[in-house]
C-alpha cells in the first residue's frame, strides 16, 4: 500500500533515490540541494537505507567518487545545483563519455554573477551539451516518480548514460506538497537490479578506460553516445506509459500536452511555473480562448519531433523561459523549440518571453500577459522581440 505524506523536493527527490537502492551516495552541500543528501544519510545512520555515503571535500570529488564506483559496478547517486554544478565540469562531462549511468539530481539554481541563491534551471541548461540525459519537472511528485524512472532509462543496456533529474530550487525543493510514494516491493519490481556488462574495473578481467583516442574511433564513441540518447528518448516515451500503468501516474514522456488538441495558440512552460500556466490556460478556454500549453520534460535529447507535432499548423505560440540565451537574447528553451520547427520546416508566429529570473514569482498577471500576447502574435510574419514579462507587467 503507498504511502502519502506531505514533504518538500528535497525529500521526494532523497526518498525516490533510496527506493531505487543506490551502493554508493556522494556529494557536497549547496544551497538548496543540502538537504537531500542530509536526507539520505539520516535513512542510512537510521538503518533504513544500506548504502555507504562518502563525504567529499568538493563538488567535483563528488562526481568524482560517483564515476569510481559506477565504473566498479555500483548504482550511485548524487546531488548539486548551481556553482557546485560547474565546479565538477570536467568528472561531470567525463561521466557520460564514458557511458556510466549517474543518477544526479539538480535543486536548480541561478549561477553568479551577481550573486543569487535563488531558483532558475540556469545551471542545468548552461551543462545540457556535455552528453547528459536531463528531465525537467514540475511537482514534488514528479520529482519522486521521476528519479525512479531515471535509473531505469540510464542503465538501460541501450542507453547506458547519466542523467540529470532537474527541479526548480525553493519553489520545489523547498516547498512541501502533497506526495504518494510508492513501496519499496512494487520500485523492486520496477527496478531491476544493476548489473554492468559493458565497462567494469575487475583485478580479474583488466581492461582499459578511456585511452588516448584518435579521430576515427572518437567518431565512433560520439556517434553511439548521440544514438544512446535518441534511445534514451524513445525509452522514456514507453516507460512513461508502463511506470502509469503500475503507479497510476504518467506525465507524457518527453513533453506534456494540455489541452493542446484543438488549440489555436500554445504556450510552452518547463518547471513549477507549469501549475499556474495551466491554470490560466483554463481560465482563457472559459473566456473562449483556444488555449493549450506544452510542458517540456526532457532537453536532452530534445524532443524535437514530438514539439514540432505539437506546434505544426496552430496559429502562435509562445515560450516562457525562466533562463537566457546569452547572445540569442531570449531563453534557451525558445532556441531549441525554434530549431525544432526549422527541421520540420515549419513557420508558426511565435513570441519569447524571459520571466522569473533569479526567484522572481512567474504569477497568473505575468501568463496571463504572455497568452494575451501569443494571441496578438497570429497573422504576424516576423520575429517579436523577447517579451520581459517581470519588466513589462510591472510598467518598467
Amino acid at each position: 500500500m503507498a504511502d502519502i505524506q506531505v514533504i518538500n523536493g528535497n525529500m521526494a527527490a532523497a526518498i525516490g533515490a533510496a527506493l531505487c537502492r543506490p551502493d554508493i551516495i556522494a556529494a557536497y552541500p549547496i544551497t538548496p540541494q543540502t538537504p537531500i543528501v542530509e536526507y539520505l544519510a539520516d535513512f542510512v545512520t537510521g538503518g533504513k537505507l544500506d548504502s555507504s555515503v562518502s563525504e567529499v571535500e568538493s563538488e567535483l570529488s563528488a562526481m568524482s567518487v560517483v564515476t569510481g564506483a559506477s565504473l566498479a559496478g555500483s548504482r550511485v547517486f548524487t546531488a548539486s545545483a548551481s556553482q557546485g554544478l560547474s565546479l565538477m565540469y570536467e568528472p561531470y562531462f567525463r561521466a557520460s563519455t564514458l557511458r556510466l549511468p549517474v543518477v544526479m539530481a539538480v535543486a536548480n539554481r541561478e549561477m553568479i554573477s551577481p550573486q543569487t541563491l535563488w531558483g532558475g534551471p540556469q545551471d542545468s541548461l548552461t551543462v545540457r551539451d556535455a552528453g547528459w540525459l536531463q528531465i525537467y519537472v514540475e511537482d514534488n511528485q514528479e520529482i519522486l516518480d521521476t528519479m525512479i524512472m531515471a535509473y531505469r532509462i540510464a542503465e538501460d543496456k541501450n542507453v547506458l548514460l547519466p542523467i540529470n533529474v532537474c527541479f526548480d530550487g525553493f519553489y520545489l525543493s523547498h516547498m512541501s506538497e502533497r506526495v504518494e510514494i510508492p513501496t519499496q516491493e512494487q520500485v523492486d519490481e520496477f527496478l531491476p537490479k544493476y548489473v554492468p556488462e559493458h565497462i567494469i574495473l575487475d583485478p580479474q578481467r583488466p581492461m582499459a578506460v578511456d585511452p588516448l583516442t584518435n579521430g576515427n574511433l572518437l567518431t565512433e564513441y560520439r556517434l553511439k553516445h548521440m544514438m544512446g540518447q535518441q534511445n534514451a528518448l524513445k525509452l522514456l516515451e514507453e516507460l512513461d506509459k508502463v511506470y502509469g500503468e503500475k503507479f497510476g501516474r504518467s506525465y507524457g514522456g518527453a513533453v506534456e500536452e494540455y489541452r493542446c488538441d484543438d488549440a489555436d495558440y500554445v504556450i510552452v512552460t518547463m518547471g513549477s511555473m507549469t501549475g499556474v500556466a495551466k491554470d490560466r490556460v483554463d481560465k482563457a478556454r472559459a473566456d473562449g480562448k483556444k488555449v493549450g500549453l506544452l510542458k517540456m520534460r526532457m532537453v536532452r535529447p530534445f524532443p524535437c519531433d514530438r514539439v514540432a507535432k505539437v506546434l505544426s499548423g496552430k496559429r502562435a505560440f509562445g515560450v516562457v523561459d525562466r533562463n537566457v540565451s546569452f547572445g540569442w537574447n531570449t531563453g534557451i528553451i525558445y532556441e531549441e523549440i525554434c530549431a525544432s520547427m526549422n527541421r520540420a520546416a515549419s513557420f508558426v508566429p511565435n513570441v519569447p518571453f524571459i520571466a522569473g529570473l533569479g526567484g522572481e514569482d512567474i504569477t497568473a498577471t505575468h501568463i496571463d500577459y504572455a497568452i494575451d500576447k501569443i494571441i496578438a502574435q497570429d497573422g504576424k510574419t516576423g520575429k517579436h522581440d523577447t517579451v520581459w514579462l517581470n519588466r513589462e507587467v510591472m510598467g518598467l
